[in-house]
């Protein structure tokens, strides 16, 4: 895998065949074609272990915010620089995340719906210590919020808003946080 991640990051994903990566690691197409089925079945781990270094970033972002606002407000901010620093410092790589996000491969759909699961988990922890309002129907208030935090987290849509990504993630997560107050319902 490594051998696949150094080549798809200096040439990219799509102008990489299965044939350049056994060259590059000395096999046969058919010996890669053993452990793969396809090039997405390689870009899709390779996909899979940067969105798991974005959410370890993420994770140890929150783990140590002593509210739930402030968790929900780290959780912008890490995905938005977590985002922009992948693009800016392995853009081949990058670009494996755009595709997937795109195309809506596994690791993608389950990184998708693991922010959904964090910022419910997030949710009702702010409402169990009554530091948000409970009225909203929660799988309405996750998904305004995923709808609202999904430019800054998916590759495709980050890439048109990396000049105000940082700004809009502490924009957003205060105006959020002010709708989800438990003093404004």
């Amino acid at each position: 895998m490594e051998a696949a991640t150094l080549h798809f990051g200096r040439y990219g994903y799509e102008k990489t065949t299965v044939s350049d990566i056994a060259k590059a690691i000395g096999f046969s197409k058919a010996y890669v074609y053993k452990f793969f089925d396809s090039k997405q079945a390689i870009g899709e781990v390779i996909c899979t272990n940067r969105l798991v270094m974005i959410m370890a970033i993420v994770d140890s972002a929150i783990v140590d915010a002593p509210t739930a606002a402030g968790k929900l407000e780290r959780l912008f901010r890490a995905l938005a620089e977590a985002g922009s620093d992948l693009f800016f410092h392995d853009r081949k790589l990058y670009d494996i995340a755009a595709i997937a996000a795109r195309e809506q491969w596994l690791p993608a759909q389950a990184h998708d719906e693991r922010l959904r699961q964090l910022i419910q988990q997030i949710l009702l922890e702010g409402r169990e210590s009554g530091e948000f309002e409970g009225e909203t129907p929660l799988d309405e208030a996750v998904q305004a919020i995923y709808l609202v935090m999904k430019p800054y987290a998916n590759p495709v849509q980050l890439q048109y808003n990396l000049d105000t990504a940082s700004s809009a993630a502490a924009l957003l997560s205060t105006l959020l946080l002010r709708s989800l107050s438990a003093q404004s319902s």
